[in-house]
Parts: structure tokens; sequence; C-alpha cells
């Protein structure tokens, strides 16, 4: 009997039930039976009969090249950074969903309402760029201006240029002089903003922002969109083809890791351990350094590269803004980044905190370990809870490697190196395509896709696209259910043993040549 979905309903969230096979398989078996010859000869065959279906330019050069491989001595590839720094409520996040042409950042006429994510990708002419939105400060009404200027100094420091928000319908406030400052002192690119600039009448207000020294300031609308086009194409034009301040090392060095988690969680601790001498600040308050800080720690008889590590003392007066730096710099982190440590604290109830850092960490695609710190501490009662709370909140992550560890004492460190080799091995790992196609015919034998109004989709072929991480692409004649998609992706880790990697696996839909669609 074959496997069906529980239901032929969807979900609440607009997906469908898991696909739950029915009996076992013997797929590893004939798998293991199958020599590399068969397995390729099986695969052309189906590959010739892609020809006979409707396949667009993609589609042949993703057919023809098979596989991106990795150049070592490749560019850096990051997109330019855009950095939108003002005093609040000038309209900085309604310019962010201006510019990204949906509404992505949280709009409120409240000032200082905080964002999980701060950064976001966007297009303008055809150019790719990354937007740093810097409102994740918290207001208070004393020495507020002092504030904002140095949560903009966090994202200007990440930034190849700025933008200036100002309230031309108010003009410079004293807020606005200490973000002018801070900006004076970092010689970055500054492409002024009037907003608020709602007909030609208020053109006036601004031609007043001449006097910041920073150029022509442009008037727009972020509301409404008057003047944005011009405002970009300023912005263009001071950008970098490339970020100078991110991406992958290309230079084949030491393997490079972003050890990633909430505040006060361990990871001065655990580095200055790994390290084996005390080059991290430690302070029972919670909070980073403003500084990046790439670490070269000896680790298991070779050199590991910590990038962007967090700990170290912050200047006290960046006491506020700790959420939105930490969201920032974890980011920052994980693009520099190969794999992912992400620290968790199991003395305390894994918090929201905890599963919105491993979310980033996932999706940013990188190989992925979690450390459970503090592991020494546990008692029996804490042990219980805390299996039901992995059970619960990071079951979508069973695939990552544990350690357990103790950052205080340095109790289980040298288990990270394992870890790390699994973890990155998978990250790198390419399966044959004859191999890949054996296994998906002999899973769709054993399981195949449930019917659906008579029709029952078939998968004709099935490519690696690419590595770190592994992406696969099915060519199909019709979609997979969700839950179908999610039980190959699954059998795909317990086949070729996707440990520590997110992997991806997508679908194109064609048809055959010369198929008229009904309508």
């Amino acid at each position: 009997m074959n496997g069906k979905p529980l239901n032929d309903d969807t979900a609440g969230d607009g997906t469908t039930d898991e696909y739950i096979p029915s009996g076992v398989d013997s797929i590893d078996e004939r798998l293991e039976a199958m020599d590399d010859d068969e397995a390729d000869v099986r695969a052309r065959s189906l590959r010739a009969g892609l020809d006979d279906y409707e396949l667009d330019e993609e589609d042949a050069a993703l057919l023809a090249g098979g596989f991106e491989e990795y150049d070592e001595d490749a560019p850096l590839r990051q997109d330019p950074v855009v950095a939108i720094v003002g005093r609040p409520n000038v309209g900085k996040s309604t310019l962010v969903n201006r510019i990204l042409g949906r509404r992505e950042a949280v709009v409120e006429d409240t000032p200082g309402v905080t964002r999980d994510r701060v950064s976001y990708p966007a297009t303008w002419n055809g150019v790719n760029f990354t937007l740093v939105d810097t409102g994740g400060w918290e207001h208070d009404a004393r020495g507020i201006h002092r504030r904002v200027a140095d949560q903009a100094e966090i994202a200007v420091d990440h930034a190849d240029a700025v933008m200036l928000v100002v309230d031309a319908t108010v003009g410079i406030t004293a807020t606005d002089e200490a973000v002018v400052r801070m900006l004076r002192g970092k010689g970055k690119p500054v492409v002024v903003v009037a907003n608020k600039v709602d007909d030609i009448q208020n053109e006036a207000d601004a031609s007043a922002l001449w006097g910041l020294g920073f150029g022509e300031p442009y008037p727009v609308s972020a509301l409404h969109g008057r003047g944005t086009g011009d405002m970009l194409d300023a912005v263009l034009d001071v950008l970098p083809e490339y970020s100078a301040y991110g991406g992958l090392d290309r230079s084949g060095g030491p393997r490079r890791i972003a050890l990633i988690g909430r505040p006060n969680v361990g990871k001065s601790s655990l580095l200055n351990k790994l390290a084996g001498s005390e080059r991290v600040v430690v302070d029972d308050t919670a909070g980073t350094t403003r500084d990046p800080v790439d670490e070269m720690i000896e680790l298991g008889g070779r050199t590991w590269r910590f990038v962007d590590t967090a700990g170290i003392r912050r200047r006290q007066h960046m006491a506020q803004g700790a959420d939105f730096y930490a969201s920032l710099r974890t980011q920052a982190a994980l693009e520099k980044a190969e794999v992912a440590v992400v620290l968790l604290a199991v003395d305390e109830v894994l918090s929201e905190q905890d599963v919105r850092i491993l979310q980033l960490a996932i999706e940013s695609g990188r190989a992925l370990v979690l450390a459970f710190n503090k592991w020494d501490l546990l008692d029996d009662e804490r042990r219980r809870y805390l299996k039901t709370e992995i059970e619960r909140d990071l079951a979508h992550v069973e695939w990552a490697p544990h350690v357990n560890i103790s950052a205080k004492t340095g109790w289980h460190k040298d288990r990270l190196v394992p870890a790390l080799d699994t973890a990155l091995e998978n990250w790198d790992k390419r399966i044959p395509t004859g191999k890949l196609n054996a296994f998906l015919g002999e899973l769709v034998a054993a399981h195949p896709h449930p019917v659906r109004g008579g029709k029952q989709p078939r998968i004709l072929f099935g490519t690696q696209a690419s590595s770190r991480p592994p992406k696969f692409v099915l060519f199909t004649t019709g979609f997979l259910d969700p839950g179908y998609r999610r039980f190959i992706t699954r059998r795909l880790r317990e086949t070729f043993g996707f440990e520590g990697t997110p992997i991806e696996v997508s679908m194109r839909v064609r048809e055959k040549r010369g198929k008229t669609s009904k309508r």
C-alpha cells in the first residue's frame, strides 16, 4: 500500500498536511546494489526524455552546467549595503516600505517601534542592494538624541552608503544635529532625503538642508512615492558594485564560524575557553561590542576563524538599542561565516529570541551546529523540561548536530570540532546526478505522489543546482504537495546524510511541447 497524506484538505496555513508513507521500503538497499554506471544510464535516459518538454533558457543552462562549483578565488559577491538613518518619526520605515514596494518594516505613529529584522534585500533599476533600517531604538525622554546617534553609528559602520532622512516640514533638530556630527566623522557617502515634501509648494523646505554639507537634498514623499526615483538614482551613483563590509572569505583560509546567540548566553566565555586566554571581556550585563572582532583559534589541531565574535564590553552610552544591534550583528556575522554555532543556555527556558536567532541562521543558508551551554548545571527536573522544549521548539532543526558544553569551564569544548566538520562536509556535499535520479526513481516507485483531481504529478528529472548549502531542482509535470516535498527532503537527509546543513528542494513544472492549455 502506498503512502498518503493525512487528509486531502489544506492546513490552516495554506499548506497541505504531511505526507505519511505506509509500510517500509528498501530504497537504501537498492541504491547500494546499484553501481554508478547503471545510475548514470538511467539518468541519461530521463534527461533525454526532458527534451519532449517546454524548457526555457534558464532550464537549459541549469541542465548544461549541472552544478555551480564553488570558486575559492572569486571576488566577494555581497550586495552593497545602504543604512537609513534619522531621528524618530521622520518616516524611515515608510521610506523602507516604499523602496521595497511592500509593507515590510513596522510603521506606527509612536516612535521607537522595535523590529526583529533590520535588514532587507532591495532592487532599483536592476541593481541589488541591502537596506538597513535603524528604527529599533527604545524611547526614553532623557538623552534621546544621543541614543539615536549611537544606533545610527552602529548601522553606518556596516554600510557602504547612508541615506539621512530629515523631516523637511520641521527642519533640523538637536537629534538631527547629533546624527549629522556622527556622519561627518565616518567618511561614508551620504544622500540627504528631505521627507514629507508632499507637493511642490513644500520643496522650499528641502532647500534649507543644503547647509548640512552633504550636497543636494532630495525632496521626497515616502508616503506617496513622490521623488523617490531621483533619490534612489543618487544612491546608486555612490554605491560600489559589491559591499566592502562583508561576504564569504574566498581566500581558502581557515573555515569561518559565526558564534551567535542572544545576549549574555555565554558567547564570550566560550570564546575565551576556546582561545585559551581572556581575549574577550566578560560581564554579567548582556551586550556586545561595537567593533567587530575576528579571532583565529587553534582547535582540534587546526586553525578556525571565529567571525565578528560578540561579547566585548560596549560603551556605556550604547546601553539602549541592544536588541537592534544584536540582530544586526548576527546578520553581519552570518554573511561572513560558513557555519553558525548557535549557543543556547539550558539553565533557562528557551526564549522567543533564541528561536528568532536560530531562524536567522537557517535563513542564511549556513551550516549549523547547536551548542547547549551550562549543561553541567542541569538537575533532573530541568533536564526533563528541556527535553520537552527541544522536541517542541527545535524539532525543525533536528538535523543539526547537538553539542552539550560548559562555556565557563570548557567542559566538552573538544566535541565542537567533529560537529563542525560534519556540518561543513555536508554543506559542501554534492550528490552525483545519476545517484540523485536513482534515488528519486526508487522513492516515487515506493511512495508515489497522491492523485489530485484525477491527476498525479510526476518527477521527470532532478539535479543539484549548487552546494553551500545543497540546493536541488526537480522538473515535474505538476505541482507537488508541500507535504510531499518535505517528505522528499526528509528522505534525502536520511539517504545521503545531510546532517548539519539546510537543504532546499524546489520544482519546475513543465508541459510537453505542442500541448495546448485548456481554458
